[in-house]
């Protein structure tokens, strides 16, 4: 599908992206040099959506559906440790998600189906999104109006996976990726000698029962059919040996499958912390930090990809997963939970280091794989029959 030229750009692409890597909302560079190659491709080009966002437009000459492509564009606040031709030159940043390879892959496809835009009707729409990591750029995107005027029908986007078969393409229809909800939990007690707790509240005991208690919702108000985890990754209070303190905190992260799992988890959360604080006299405060829905793809749409894939053999291995590859978080979420569509996966290689580890690095060999399947979802659902 991709000749040598295509695919040797498509690398160099993504090399000048990795080496000049910008964190969530910093994406300047990285969106100019997309806007300009799309731009240079003929298609319509609209930047700073969402702040660093960029959407491009292939409009066909008939009526068709109108259908969206995207791919993230940040980085993240880690120092690379690869010793590699393109190598990070900011310190402290790095591509350590494959965001730079997503935006390359897509990229890529974008100059492959500009080729064939005369065989093409409908509309279709590209974006390339800020702050995936960590700042809920596809949310951003998503109340900055890009899926209407016109009203996108279906969307697709896709993540590498290390620990998988370089090139392989696999969906996993409904439940794909957790939701990510994080608390902050607050318990007010009351601060006394550590000789006299009979005249104290101890926010530290009552804290401690609040994390032993979390994972009853998991065992016991989460269908065992269903997944989902409750993490407690802080909890901070005192700094005197012989001090009860007045309060303590928490950081409570909990993972959901599906709105169900999570209104099993997130919903029980208060009246948790609220009966245990009032067994003990002591008050609460909860403050939601980050929220990112479950990832849930249409099964119909699923479908679609595996056809399209198939259709124009993008690789050697195309798979149905039955599944979650993951619990992370992805925050294509936002777009699903508007319109339908799906959210696939092209292993990375089965060696390597996993996301967000210093040592890790997109493999350029996946990205014909990942383009490929764009370029076959465009010619199945746009062409002109």
């Amino acid at each position: 599908m991709f000749d040598e030229a295509q695919l040797a750009r498509a690398v160099a692409f993504r090399h000048d992206l990795h080496r000049h890597p910008e964190l969530k909302f910093e994406e300047h560079r990285t969106a100019a040099k997309v806007a300009e190659r799309l731009s240079e491709l003929g298609y319509k080009v609209t930047q700073g959506i969402a702040g660093t966002g960029v959407m491009a437009e292939l409009i066909g000459e008939e009526p068709g559906p109108v259908i969206a492509f995207r791919a993230d564009m940040d980085a993240l606040p880690i120092h690379e440790g690869n010793d590699v031709g393109h190598r990070s030159v900011s310190d402290g940043r790095m591509h350590a998600c494959g965001h730079d390879g997503h935006t390359a892959a897509l990229i890529l496809a974008a100059e492959e189906i500009a080729r064939h835009r005369r065989e093409l009707g409908g509309h279709l729409k590209l974006f390339f999104q800020p702050a995936e990591e960590g700042g809920n750029g596809a949310e951003k995107m998503v109340q900055a109006g890009v899926l209407d005027a016109p009203r996108v029908e279906a969307i697709f986007g896709y993540h590498n996976r290390p620990g998988f078969e370089e090139g392989l393409l696999f969906v996993k229809p409904g439940s794909a990726m957790g939701g990510n909800d994080t608390y902050r939990v607050t318990i007010v007690g009351q601060s006394g000698h550590a000789a006299m707790p009979h005249l104290a509240i101890d926010p530290i005991y009552v804290g401690s029962c609040v994390v032993q208690q979390l994972q009853g919702l998991v065992g016991r108000h989460k269908s065992p059919l269903k997944a989902g985890v409750i993490t407690v990754a802080a909890f901070h209070a005192g700094d005197a040996a012989n001090v009860i303190p007045a309060s303590a905190e928490l950081l409570v992260n909990i993972r959901s499958d599906s709105d169900e799992s999570r209104d099993a988890l997130v919903g029980h959360l208060e009246a948790l912390v609220a009966g245990i604080c009032q067994a003990h006299g002591a008050k609460y405060e909860i403050e939601a930090l980050h929220h990112v829905p479950p990832l849930v793809n249409d099964a119909g749409w699923a479908q679609e990809v595996l056809k399209a894939a198939s259709e124009l053999g993008v690789g050697k291995r195309i798979e149905q997963i039955d599944y979650m590859p993951t619990m992370g978080a992805e925050d294509f979420a936002f777009y699903l939970k508007e319109v339908p569509g799906c959210f696939f996966f092209v292993g990375n290689g089965v060696e390597g280091a996993y996301l967000h580890n210093e040592r890790y690095d997109f493999n350029d060999a996946i990205l014909p794989v990942a383009a490929g399947t764009f370029v076959a979802l465009a010619k199945r659902l746009l062409s002109q029959r």
